[in-house]
């Protein structure tokens, strides 16, 4: 297949664009150095569409690979024509291919091959062809042979019927239609197979649906019953009209007919249908996972882009009952400043009293901005005590409830102990949600995407499929963010353009043994930074207060002179980007087009260093809006229907979004009840940390259950 072609079509982009991509993607260059630094030679794709643009150059690429091996091996076989040469470089989907080869791949021991050892298949082509013969009663008699185990006409009709049902099964144009008709018309059913104690699955104990029309969500739970041995599912569709058409289309006479009427049904039920449900079903899944997996990309973003709260001072607070509540205070930088153990939901009186006045005079004496507090165990009791604390003793701080989501995971892990060696994993909890909050990209970044839990049906998705989708989005949020290389963790340098675990870690070693960095040309001294990391991670590096002011934006070294041209066209030099009114006037030129005018054709490489000269450092995830949450309802026992409250969407499905409202436990907002409009795709109308208005519209206390609705609070 033509990759360049078919890229090109599939993402609505020029051969131009796609080469240019893929030539840089073969030559090392990672994505986000291709989207920041390569706009020129790319026409400035993005960092999705060149995530997407990878995705498919090495699926087709997988293709033509394949399509490589099948030709050869036709070939040997002297089966190859033209046509078929041709039928197989065309091919977009390797079912596609593999549908084609089916005919002519090398297989195992087959009834079909069986019976062509024992010299049936001339039998087998008279009866496919509807050839007459004068005494056919004879004609089978002669091919009657113990020695090759045929001892009777019925076994030489057995066998002639075995060799047709594997041709009928082999032809590609037949297995096409079948799976598109019952793509188009069959029904995917499950029945209850073994009780399931929660009820889990109870929607899907006697359930059908169109193929054609079966939602995403359905598909994984569908399947996730299933292998919990929950359900049983498979495929209904007209047998029949299959049956009648392949009849239609083999028997042309009425020759041979019952004959060969038994070796289209058996060819049918068999070898066809079982492969076919299969295909149908393995296709469903992969539809399903991608979907899946752009909703977690999606979340994952989101996530990650939630605006740090730069300058806060932070109090992690992980409660917990039996242990205690663990709690951590971090300065401005995320250092560790105290680790204590409170106990707050006590059953004695005097340890909450205790541990209220300790926490009192911890806010009061470190200036505590925000309690990061988690979500988990004994949280609402926590958020109760502290907010009554914060409001008798007019406190200043304010309390944030943080997901614990792969929390536990980073404080048990090698990462965790390394950081934190003599604190247990409670307290190293407590500390990483205070740094959640404090930078959620720099924290997250510990942690496997997967744990984070922005997604559903996680576990039943393909891993390494998951794997590699999620580290993108971490990548490209790194390396859209920037990463400040004095005080970055190896965890977040791995993610950045160019630099390996192994080069993280020597940064680190390096600084350690150096002292920070004054200069990215002083990065060049690190060991195993060569050329070519140098030049993929030198941009997205920053230096705040080194020798260069430039070292502190954007720009790539390889520009500095471009923007030393610029910020003489303007008038000034490299050290008065750091002054606001600097930034100022650049800002008022731009928008007055002085640069369109005093540079001819100019670039995205310049316009982009024209933005980084107005706002040096700026963080992109600032731009964000953030609200803050505030509802009087603290229980699920307090909901009552018809209320209306403000709400955080805490994930989005292909379904709904859950939103959090205060209660401990999320509601749901399903699709139909986001818009009064049609919503094909919730991330273009939602995002993750987004403030809604939602109507209570059910809740049942004993599951845990709350239905909201996001259009119904807005006709009120």
């Amino acid at each position: 297949m033509n990759i360049i072609e078919a890229l090109s079509r599939d993402l609505n982009i020029t051969n131009k664009q796609v080469e240019s991509a893929i030539s840089l993607i073969d030559e090392g260059n990672t994505l986000a150095f291709i989207a920041r630094y390569r706009k020129e030679l790319t026409g400035s794709l993005s960092d999705e569409v060149l995530r997407e643009l990878n995705k498919k150059y090495v699926y087709y690429k997988s293709i033509n690979e394949r399509a490589k091996t099948i030709l050869d091996s036709m070939e040997a076989q002297g089966v190859l024509t033209d046509e078929l040469k041709d039928l197989i470089n065309k091919c977009e989907k390797l079912t596609d291919l593999e549908d084609i080869y089916r005919p002519y791949k090398p297989k195992k021991k087959t009834r079909a091959s069986i019976a062509k050892e024992k010299g049936l298949e001339p039998v087998a082509k008279l009866i496919l062809e509807q050839k007459n013969i004068d005494n056919f009663d004879k004609y089978l008699e002669s091919f009657i042979n113990p020695e090759k185990k045929v001892n009777s006409k019925e076994e030489v009709i057995q066998g002639a019927k075995d060799i047709i049902a594997e041709i009928i099964s082999d032809d590609s144009k037949t297995r096409n239609y079948i799976k598109g008709y019952i793509n188009k018309t069959g029904f995917i059913t499950s029945k209850e197979n073994k009780k399931d104690e929660k009820d889990t699955f109870i929607n899907y104990y006697d359930y059908e649906e169109l193929i054609k029309k079966i939602p995403n969500h359905r598909i994984l739970a569908l399947n996730r019953g299933e292998n919990l041995k929950c359900l049983k599912v498979g495929l209904k569709f007209e047998n029949e009209v299959i049956l009648n058409n392949l009849i239609k289309k083999y028997i042309f006479k009425n020759l041979y007919y019952e004959i060969f009427e038994d070796a289209i049904k058996d060819s049918l039920t068999r070898l066809i249908y079982p492969s076919i449900e299969n295909e149908i079903r393995n296709d469903l899944f992969e539809r399903a996972e991608d979907a899946s997996i752009l909703v977690f990309e999606k979340n994952l973003k989101q996530l990650l882009m939630v605006p740090a709260l730069k300058n806060k001072i932070i109090l992690g607070f992980d409660p917990g009952f039996r242990t205690g509540c663990k709690i951590a205070i971090i300065n401005k930088n995320g250092d560790l400043i105290l680790v204590d153990v409170l106990y707050l939901t006590s059953n004695s009186q005097k340890e909450v009293d205790v541990s209220l006045v300790k926490l009192k005079d911890y806010i009061t004496k470190y200036n505590v901005d925000y309690i990061a507090l988690g979500n988990g165990t004994a949280s609402r009791e926590s958020e109760f005590l502290i907010s009554k604390l914060i409001k008798e003793n007019n406190l200043k701080c304010k309390i944030s409830i943080v997901n614990e989501s792969g929390a536990s995971i980073y404080s048990a892990s090698k990462l965790g102990q390394e950081e934190f060696p003599n604190l247990t994993v409670e307290k190293r909890s407590a500390i990483s949600l205070a740094r959640r909050l404090q930078d959620p990209l720099a924290e997250m970044v510990k942690i496997d995407p997967k744990n984070i839990g922005v997604g559903q049906y996680q576990h039943d998705l393909d891993q390494n499929k998951l794997e590699f989708c999620l580290n993108a989005v971490v990548e490209e949020c790194v390396n859209g963010v920037g990463v400040d290389i004095n005080t970055a963790s190896a965890s977040l340098l791995q993610y950045v353009s160019g630099i390996s675990k192994t080069l993280a870690k020597n940064i680190i070693e390096y600084r350690v043994k150096n002292g920070r960095f004054n200069s990215r040309e002083e990065l060049k001294e690190v060991k195993q930074m060569g050329p070519k990391a140098f030049e993929q991670c030198a941009g997205f590096l920053r230096i705040y207060g080194g020798t260069r002011p430039l070292d502190m934006t954007a720009v790539h070294p390889e520009s500095y002179e471009i923007a030393l041209n610029i910020l003489n066209i303007a008038g000034f030099k490299e050290s008065d980007i750091l002054k606001e009114d600097t930034q100022e006037k650049i800002s008022l030129l731009n928008d007055n087009g002085f640069f369109n005018k005093k540079i001819p054709n100019i670039t995205p490489t310049q316009i982009d260093i024209i933005q980084e000269l107005i706002k040096p450092g700026h963080d992109v995830r600032d731009d964000v809006e953030t609200l803050e949450l505030d509802n009087n309802v603290k229980d699920i026992k307090d909901l009552k229907v018809g209320m209306i409250l403000t709400g955080v969407v805490h994930s989005i499905t292909d379904f709904g979004a859950f939103v959090d409202i205060n209660v401990h436990q999320d509601g749901l907002v399903h699709i139909s009840e986001v818009s009064n409009k049609f919503v094909k795709d919730l991330t273009e109308v939602l995002s993750i940390n987004q403030i809604v208005k939602v109507k209570v519209i059910s809740v049942d206390v004993d599951k845990k259950r709350i239905g909201l609705s996001i259009k119904q609070a807005l006709e009120n």
